[in-house]
């Protein structure tokens, strides 16, 4: 894998995105601030008044927010790693074109998830300034859940592009969203915490990389990331793991898919 190609696939992803941008703002930034102000300020006044012991003492917003800056990476990371991967091996096939070039299937894929992970980061440094806008941010560790939410986002990334490609149709993306995001998003501690959920769900939670996401960037936003440091670690570890696991598989089923046509 060179870098130099690597970064042509990444800036081919970046041209489309110039053109195809305003429909992705809504989604992308003002959904998830909509869904923050609804939630932590509306529900989340109503949850703070009856208490917020079960929170660790914070207000609904603050535990809210570091929680859907991680879920809105992974949906966003998700989105970017199904439609444009089986975009370009099937209904525009320019991955061929670029396979057709001294570009490599490892630099596509990995061009691919790297132009992900600059999505990520444009769309979580957004979102954390809306944060702390909203007077969410409860530590100036915030800073750094813009690179734990990127992380969480490319733990999904990587497994689901490394899918995607073996597609030939969309038609299973809506079983991915459907059986796997949504609950995902729902059930691993992004509006609540897991101890609240039967224990079957809860080890369902556990094995779940937004989970690990969720506390890993509420920890650093709430400040207490550094009270169980070996903790922190352990999810940081997880996420890498997947991330690394699901890059390598993205360039297999990419290569595979390009040398069979």
């Amino acid at each position: 894998m060179a870098v130099a190609t690597m970064a042509r696939v990444m800036e081919h992803r970046a041209l489309q995105y110039k053109r195809t941008f305003r429909a992705s703002i809504f989604s992308s930034f003002l959904n998830p601030a909509m869904f923050l102000a609804a939630m932590g300020l509306g529900l989340g006044g109503y949850v703070s008044a009856s208490g917020t012991a079960t929170l660790g003492g914070v207000s609904y917003i603050e535990f809210l927010a570091p929680g859907l800056l991680a879920a809105t990476a992974m949906q966003a990371a998700a989105f970017e790693a199904t439609f444009p991967i089986i975009g370009g091996l099937v209904w525009n096939r320019i991955f061929h074109a670029m396979y057709a070039t001294p570009i490599s299937p490892a630099d596509i894929a990995a061009g691919n998830l790297a132009w992900i992970a600059a999505r990520l980061v444009m769309i979580c440094t957004v979102f954390t300034l809306v944060i702390v806008a909203f007077g969410a941010a409860a530590s100036p560790l915030i800073v750094l859940a813009i690179p734990a939410s990127v992380l969480t986002g490319m733990a999904f990334a990587g497994p689901i592009a490394a899918f995607s490609a073996t597609q030939r149709t969309p038609e299973k993306f809506n079983a991915v969203f459907r059986f796997g995001i949504t609950p995902l998003f729902l059930l691993s501690g992004t509006f609540f915490p897991i101890e609240s959920l039967p224990p079957v769900v809860q080890v369902a939670a556990w094995l779940s990389p937004l989970w690990h996401g969720v506390a890993l960037t509420r920890s650093l936003a709430l400040g207490t990331a550094l009270d169980q440091p070996l903790v922190a670690l352990v999810h940081v570890v997880v996420l890498v793991t997947i991330t690394i696991a699901g890059a390598v598989a993205a360039a297999r089923t990419v290569e595979r898919r390009l040398v069979r046509g």
